[in-house]
This record gives structure tokens, C-alpha cells and sequence, in this order.
């Protein structure tokens, strides 16, 4: 797990129907945690990963489980945006962001 910014599948349980969900995003790892983030808390991944915070991520061939939780420091919010977006004006854009602490294997 070396890179910053990396495409990983993140499996939430979905809030309503309790079955698992996957969907690949684009995700940020900072200071020893991994973030996925998005314009609106709209997104089924998003509203999944409060209601059932116990999530898989998947990349390099690897599972790792963790427990997500809301952002709720601005100044992170923007610093992710920044290390998602590098060099892109969308990087600039309001977001909301979860925050995934993987459990130890």
C-alpha cells in the first residue's frame, strides 16, 4: 500500500436491503487512513458506508475491512479534494468525505 492516490473497490452493506455493494472509486490514503469523497452525500456508497460503517476495500488484490466515518474537519475535506484532484480545478470543489480506519491484519 504505497501509493497516495489509487482506484480501490469499496463494499459497503447497504442500508436498506443489508446486501453487499461494491463500487470502484477513486481513493486517497493520508496520514494512515483511507478517504473516498464526492460532491453531495447522495450516493448510495456514501449513505451505506454511515448507516453500516464496517466496509471492505479492495486493491492490489488485497481485502482490507475497516470502520468508515463522516469528515467532519473542512480543512481535511479540502486537503483530500486536493490529494484526489492533483493539478485539476476540481480540486478546488466543496466535497464531503468519509474516512476508513483499516483494522490491523
Amino acid at each position: 500500500m504505497e501509493e497516495n492516490l489509487f482506484h480501490a473497490t469499496l463494499s459497503t452493506k447497504g442500508r436498506k436491503t443489508g446486501k453487499k455493494h461494491s463500487v470502484m472509486l477513486r481513493a486517497v490514503r493520508y496520514n494512515g487512513k483511507i478517504y473516498f469523497s464526492r460532491h453531495m452525500p447522495d450516493g448510495d456508497w456514501f449513505r451505506n458506508a454511515l448507516t453500516n460503517p464496517e466496509v471492505i476495500i479492495e486493491f492490489n488484490n488485497t481485502s482490507y475491512a475497516g470502520k468508515a466515518k463522516l469528515v467532519e474537519d473542512s480543512e481535511l475535506e479540502k486537503e483530500i479534494s486536493k490529494l484526489k484532484y492533483p493539478g485539476e480545478s476540481r480540486a478546488d470543489e466543496k466535497r464531503v468525505a468519509i474516512e476508513v480506519t483499516l483494522y490491523e491484519q
